[in-house]
């Protein structure tokens, strides 16, 4: 089936190198989008400069061109893109889905989701550190194509963060405003990111009411032999080019490809024809295949890693 209005995107953070949890992200996106004859988009999340590693972006763009994974147009930088962040609070604030929060992480400590302390308003002398969306007291709900149907209560989410206390951006809002910016109509990425989809959900009705509708799709995790989502904070190993071809065939057997068991599928992986390989797994994509539970993973690091710093 051609669509040709299909939209998608693969969207990492410049923290470190790519892992084959977000490899096997960029392989199913870019298989899905090129069996819908659509376009992909790469998006460079560089908007958390604390976490950031030098040179991390090059390399991120570097593997993806030596596992074959060509995007379209250029690449998106969320560094560049302050203004339309800062255009899309003034659009919240103004009407009314928006407030300036004083809260501390101290006085936050234990909460779950977020009291709702400043959501009428600030106390005398009070300014804001961190500013917030006002969630509508609705249900969120969506029909996944890999974990199924789904549905969240605003109550149990809060209002969250959607700038920083240190100042920077949240990821909830830049994603939504470049979401839309983009065209975006189809977003497969991790079951990770299952609980922040509803809050982009409410962004995106709020800043763009008019804006396509999104098909969702989120990936099976991988996790290591401690039950661990398998990331750059628990230190998972960095996927080399020179295996390239190997790994495009792991990925697509653990995301319920049967091309990966084809001979003509290994020919090309002992050849290194990752093209070959590409041009295969879109041609024959089945979304219906992929799993939606976690896939134990044991060919990562482990180990501590750096916390994300809390929106708050």
């Amino acid at each position: 089936m051609v669509n040709a209005g299909y939209v998608g995107r693969f969207a990492p953070s410049p923290t470190g190198r790519l892992h084959m949890g977000s490899m096997l992200s960029a392989v199913a996106s870019w298989c899905d989008a090129r069996h819908a004859g659509g376009t992909w988009y790469v998006r460079m999340e560089d908007l958390d400069p604390p976490r950031e590693v030098a040179g991390a972006a090059g390399d991120i763009l570097e593997t993806l061109e030596a596992f074959g994974l060509q995007w379209d147009g250029p690449v998106m930088y969320q560094s560049k893109r302050h203004e339309a962040y800062a255009e899309a609070l003034a659009q919240l604030l103004e009407q009314g889905r928006a407030y300036g929060c004083a809260c501390t992480r101290k006085l936050l400590e234990g909460a779950a989701v977020y009291p709702g302390y400043c959501r009428s308003g600030l106390g005398a002398g009070q300014v804001p550190r961190s500013y917030r969306h006002a969630m509508a007291s609705e249900t969120y709900g969506w029909d996944d194509a890999v974990q199924g149907n789904q549905a969240f209560d605003a109550k149990d989410l809060g209002d969250f963060v959607i700038k920083r206390a240190d100042g920077h951006w949240a990821y909830q809002l830049a994603v939504v405003v470049d979401d839309v910016a983009q065209g975006i109509n189809a977003v497969v990425r991790g079951a990770d990111l299952l609980d922040s989809t509803p809050r982009q959900i409410a962004l995106r009705h709020a800043l763009a009411p008019d804006a396509p509708a999104v098909s969702w799709s989120h990936l099976p995790i991988l996790v290591n032999a401690d039950g661990q989502k398998l990331s750059k904070q628990t230190l998972a190993a960095p996927v080399e080019a020179d295996e390239a071809p190997a790994i495009l065939v792991t990925c697509l057997s653990l995301l319920g490809q049967p091309c990966a068991r084809e001979e003509g599928v290994l020919d090309m992986a002992k050849s290194g024809d990752v093209t070959g390989i590409l041009a295969v797994a879109a041609r024959g994509w089945e979304l219906g295949r992929v799993p939606a539970a976690p896939i134990h993973w044991q060919g990562s690091g482990q180990g501590p890693g750096k916390k994300r710093p809390s929106d708050d």
